[in-house]
C-alpha cells in the first residue's frame, strides 16, 4: 500500500472541534472540508495508511504493478468535490462499455457494447438476437435511466430531499415506479426478452448486494440506482494511477488545509453527552483520550455502535463478493475470434451473468452452497491506464485483470480457511475458462518466487483487513437517496454531535466522497 508521509505521531492538542474515526476516502473528504472551514480536525486511522478500501499496492513481490487492491472504478465522485477541494486526479472514460461471451447455435459469440459507436453496438445486438427489438429496448431503457440520473445525481450533495420531493424531481411517474417502487426484475422482463441481455442489465442491481431480481425489499433497486446515476450519466471511469492516486489527492487536500491525519491509531471507544465527546484511542505510544465538540465516523454504523457501547441499530451486515487481482504476461485469446481481447477486456467482461445463471447462482448461495458457476465481472485496468505498470512490464506486454465475483456471501466462508477461498476462485475461473481459447492460468505472470500472480479476497478477508463488518463494501444495505427532513444531510445518528461520514450514511456507497461532503456540511450547520 502507498506509504504515509512522515509527520506527527501523536495529537498536537487535547481537544478538537472535530475528531474523525477512520481514514477512508470519505473521511478524508470530510477532514478537508472541515479544515478548510477553519475547524480544528483530528483524523484517527487504525491501519498504517489512509484510504480504507480506496488504495493501491504492490500485490505480487518483485513485480512493478500497483493494483487497486479493493475498490477499482469511479462513478459517483462529483466534479463539485473535485473542484472545491482542488483535487489533482484524472479519471479516464472506457470506450468499451461491456462484452459478454456466450454460445449460440453451438458457435462462440458475444455481445459487445461500444460506448463510442452506436451503430456497432446495434449490429452486435442484431447479430446476437436476430432482430432490432432488443437494441431498441436497450436504448429506451437506458434513455430512461439517463434522465433519472441527470435529475437525481445533483441532489446527492444537496440537503436530503423527502421522498415526495425526489419523486417530483424525477418527474416521470413510469421511471419512478420502475426504479423506486417495483422490483427491478419486472422492468427488466418488460423491456427485454433475451436471457443474456436481461442478465447484463440486472448485474448492476447485484454488485456487492446479495439478492435477486424480484426481492420485495427492493435492495436490488437501490443497488441498481447507485450504479446508473454516477455523474448524471452512469459512466464508470478508471482512476489514472490507480485508486491510490485518488486517496493521495484527498489526503494531500486534508493535510494542506490543516487537518491532522494520524495512522496506526485505533479508536477503542467514543463517549458523548450530546454536546461534548471523548474519543479514546490506542497507538504505539499507549492509550490516550482526546475531547471533541463533534465526532464523525467513517467506519460502519455497526462499528460505531460498538465504540459507543450501544446495541446495534441495524442487522449485522454481510458482504457477498470475491475480489480477485491478477497480473498477466498477456491477455488470453477468446473462443469468439471475432472480438479482440484488448477490446473485450477493456470494458466490463461479464461471465456467467445471463438472467437464468444469476438466479441459479443466487439460489445455490442462499441455500448455503457455493455456486457451481459463480457470476463475475472482469476488466483490465492497464489497457486504459498503463501507468500502474512499470516500464519493463509495459514493454513486455503485461496486463492486469480485476475480477469481482457475485453471489458469494460471507456465510459461505464461515471457516475463513484457504480451502474455501480456493474453491470460490475455481467457481469464478471455470466459467471464464469456458470462453477462452487457452486456460487463464497459462497467461498468469509469476512473481519473484515463481508463484502465479493471482490473489483472491473473500468477504471475511475484507472484514479482517479493512474492518468492514461481514465484508460488506457498503457498510450496510444501501438506502434510497431520500429521507427524513429531520436528518437534513442523511448523516445523523441517535447522538446530536456524532455523524456518519462513511458508506453507511444515506447516499453512501462506492468511491464518491459524498458522505464525507454531506457530513461536513451537517457539522458546519449548512
Amino acid at each position: 500500500m502507498q506509504p504515509e508521509p512522515a509527520g506527527a505521531t501523536e495529537p498536537a492538542r487535547s481537544s478538537y472541534d472535530v475528531v474523525i474515526v477512520g481514514g477512508g476516502h470519505n473521511a478524508l473528504v470530510a477532514a478537508a472540508y472541515l479544515a478548510r472551514a477553519g475547524r480544528s480536525v483530528l483524523l484517527l486511522e487504525r491501519l498504517g495508511r489512509t484510504g480504507g478500501a480506496a488504495v493501491s499496492g504492490q500485490a505480487f513481490p518483485g513485480m512493478a504493478a500497483r493494483l487497486s487492491r479493493y475498490s477499482y472504478l469511479v462513478s459517483l465522485l462529483p466534479e463539485k468535490i473535485v473542484s472545491e477541494l482542488g483535487l489533482r486526479i484524472t479519471l479516464r472514460r472506457r470506450r468499451i462499455s461491456s462484452y459478454t461471451p456466450t454460445v449460440r447455435g453451438g458457435r462462440p459469440t458475444g455481445l459487445l457494447v461500444d460506448a463510442g459507436d452506436e451503430a456497432r453496438t446495434a449490429a452486435a445486438f442484431r447479430e446476437l438476437t436476430g432482430s432490432e427489438r432488443e437494441f431498441d429496448s436497450w436504448r429506451a431503457f437506458y434513455g430512461m435511466t439517463r434522465q433519472v440520473a441527470e435529475r437525481v445525481f445533483p441532489t446527492l450533495t444537496e440537503p436530503l430531499p423527502s421522498r415526495s420531493e425526489l419523486r417530483t424531481r424525477v418527474g416521470d411517474p413510469a421511471a419512478w415506479d420502475a426504479l423506486f417502487e417495483r422490483p427491478i426484475g419486472e422492468s427488466v422482463e418488460r423491456y427485454f426478452t433475451d436471457d443474456l441481455v436481461r442478465g447484463v442489465v440486472l448485474t448492476d442491481a447485484l454488485i456487492g448486494t446479495f439478492t435477486h431480481a424480484h426481492d420485495p425489499s427492493l435492495r436490488q433497486n437501490r443497488c441498481f440506482l447507485y450504479h446508473v446515476i454516477g455523474g448524471g450519466t452512469g459512466d464508470w471511469d478508471v482512476p489514472v494511477g490507480g485508486m491510490g492516486a485518488v486517496t493521495r489527492a484527498l489526503a494531500d487536500a486534508a493535510r494542506g488545509a490543516g487537518a491532522e491525519l494520524l495512522t496506526g491509531h485505533e479508536v477503542t471507544s467514543v463517549a458523548t453527552d450530546g454536546n461534548l465527546a471523548e474519543v479514546t484511542f490506542r497507538s504505539a505510544g499507549g492509550e490516550r483520550t482526546v475531547g471533541a465538540r463533534q465526532v464523525l465516523c467513517g467506519a460502519a454504523p455497526q462499528v460505531l455502535d460498538r465504540l459507543l457501547g450501544e446495541p446495534p441499530e441495524s442487522p449485522a451486515p454481510e458482504g457477498a463478493q470475491l475480489k480477485v487481482n491478477m497480473l498477466l504476461r498477456r491477455l488470453p485469446r477468446l473462443r469468439d475470434g471475432a472480438v479482440d481481447p484488448r477490446e473485450a477486456f477493456a470494458g466490463t467482461f461479464h461471465i456467467a451473468e445471463s438472467y437464468r445463471e444469476l438466479e441459479a447462482a443466487y439460489r445455490e448461495a442462499a441455500g448455503g452452497r457455493l455456486p457451481a458457476a459463480a457470476p463475475s465481472e472482469i476488466y483490465c485496468h492497464s489497457l486504459t491506464d498503463p501507468s500502474i505498470l512499470g516500464p519493463d512490464l509495459v514493454a513486455k506486454g503485461y496486463q492486469t485483470l480485476t475480477l469481482f465475483g457475485l453471489h458469494l456471501p460471507a456465510r459461505l466462508f464461515a471457516d475463513g480457511d484457504d480451502a474455501g477461498r480456493e474453491a470460490a476462485l475455481r467457481a469464478v475461473l471455470a466459467p471464464l475458462d469456458a470462453h477462452l481459447a487457452e486456460p487463464l492460468r497459462d497467461c498468469l505472470a509469476t512473481d519473484e518466487q515463481g508463484r502465479p500472480c493471482i490473489e483472491a479476497k473473500t468477504p471475511l478477508d475484507l472484514e479482517r483487513e479493512l474492518g468492514l463488518p461481514g465484508g460488506n463494501i457498503f457498510h450496510r444495505d444501501l438506502r434510497f437517496p431520500y429521507g427524513d427532513p429531520d436528518d437534513r444531510w442523511g448523516v445523523a445518528t441517535r447522538h446530536a454531535n456524532i455523524l456518519l461520514c462513511g458508506a453507511g450514511a444515506t447516499r453512501g456507497g462506492g468511491v464518491s466522497g459524498i458522505p464525507g461532503h454531506n457530513a461536513a456540511m451537517a457539522a458546519l450547520g449548512r
